[in-house]
C-alpha cells in the first residue's frame, strides 16, 4: 500500500478543496464534462482535515492557542466564503447558504471532544451532544452533524485500522442518507445551478468513504514541516476565487448590501 505522510495528506485534502470550490464559484466557465470529478473530488478534504484535528488536538501543548489561530482564520475567510459559496451556489442569494466556514465547525468539534474528555459520566456527555450539538451543528454549520460527528469518531475509537475506516465510511453513508431524507433536487432553490446535484452528491459521498483507503497508507510520519500552510491557503483560496469571481461577473456584491 502506498505510504503516505501528512504533508502529503494535507495537499491532497487542499487540492481537493480548491477543484471542489472553483467548480462552484466558477461554474459558468467549466466544461460540462468536469463538473463530476470537480465536485466528487472535494470529498476527501474534511475527512483528512478531521483526522488531523484530533491529531492536532491530542498533541497541541496549547489548545486555546490553536482555537484562537481556528478563530482568526474563520474571520479572516467568512465574507469571501459567503461571497464564493453563497452567491455562486445560492443562485445569487447569499441568505441560502448562511452557514459558518469549517474553521468554526472544527472549533465547534474540538470543544466536542474536550466535553468528552472532561464530562466524567458519559451519559451526561451524550446527552447534551444529542439536544445540544447536533441541531445547533445541523442548523449552523457547513457540515452540518456530519462533521462534528465524524471528528468525534476520529478521537473515541481506539483500534488504529477501525479508526481510519469507520468515520470516513459513515460520512459518506451520512451524506446520502441525508439526501435521501431531504428528497434533494434540483427544484430546491440552494441547488438551482446544479440540476445534476443529487448524482453529483453521491459521488461526493462515495469519495468521502473512499479516504479510508488513503489513511490506511498514513505511515505516521509529519513529512515537511508545513504547520501555517492550510491557515494560510484556507482564507486565501476563497480570496483568489472571490476576486476572479467579481472580475468575471459571477459575484454580483450589490447583493451583500454594497
Amino acid at each position: 500500500m502506498l505510504k503516505l505522510n501528512a504533508y502529503q495528506l494535507k495537499w491532497i485534502a487542499i487540492v481537493g478543496m480548491f477543484l471542489q470550490h472553483m467548480l462552484i464559484a466558477w461554474s459558468g466557465i467549466i466544461p460540462a464534462v468536469l463538473r463530476f470529478p470537480l465536485y466528487a473530488v472535494g470529498g476527501v478534504t474534511f475527512p483528512i482535515m478531521a483526522f488531523f484535528v484530533v491529531e492536532g488536538y491530542r498533541h497541541t501543548s496549547d489548545l486555546e492557542r490553536y482555537i484562537l489561530r481556528l478563530f482568526v482564520v474563520g474571520l479572516i475567510a467568512a465574507p469571501f466564503h459567503i461571497m464564493v459559496l453563497g452567491l455562486a451556489m445560492g443562485g445569487g442569494n447569499p441568505l441560502v447558504y448562511p452557514w459558518l466556514n469549517i474553521m468554526f465547525g472544527i472549533i465547534l468539534s474540538l470543544f466536542v471532544l474536550l466535553m468528552y474528555d472532561k464530562i466524567k459520566y458519559r451519559a451526561v456527555f451524550w446527552l447534551i451532544y444529542v439536544i445540544i450539538i447536533l441541531p445547533v451543528s445541523f442548523l449552523f454549520f457547513e457540515w452540518y452533524f456530519i462533521g462534528v460527528t465524524m471528528v468525534l469518531l476520529f478521537h473515541i475509537i481506539r483500534n488504529e485500522k477501525a479508526r481510519r475506516i469507520v468515520p470516513p465510511v459513515f460520512t459518506g453513508a451520512a451524506w446520502l442518507l441525508l439526501m435521501l431524507m431531504f428528497n434533494v433536487d434540483a427544484s430546491m432553490d440552494i441547488f438551482m445551478a446544479y440540476a445534476d446535484f443529487p448524482a453529483l452528491m453521491a459521488a461526493f459521498a462515495v469519495v468521502c468513504s473512499l479516504v479510508s483507503l488513503l489513511l490506511l497508507g498514513y505511515s505516521g510520519q509529519r513529512g515537511r514541516k508545513a504547520k501555517w500552510l492550510f491557515y494560510i491557503f484556507y482564507p486565501g483560496h476563497f480570496v483568489l476565487l472571490a476576486l476572479v469571481g467579481l472580475a468575471l461577473g459571477f459575484i454580483d456584491l450589490s447583493l451583500l448590501g454594497f
